[in-house]
């Protein structure tokens, strides 16, 4: 793999890790170790628990 690819690599984990994208996948691997067999939450009804959640506690954000 060259240099620039790498680097290119390493951007996009970065900017998936700023966002939040990555998230959603850490859920289904640790649903799967914890809840063998049951169907996990969609990606819409994981965002939306998630985006309620911070509501109550709203630290840095802006809004």
């Amino acid at each position: 793999m060259t240099t620039l690819a790498r680097a290119w690599q390493g951007v996009r984990w970065y900017l998936a890790e700023l966002t939040g994208e990555t998230q959603y996948d850490r859920y289904l691997e640790r649903h799967e170790q914890e809840h063998p067999g049951t169907p996990p939450l969609s990606r819409r009804e994981f965002e939306r628990r998630r985006i309620d959640g911070q509501d109550p506690k709203p630290g840095s954000r802006c809004c």
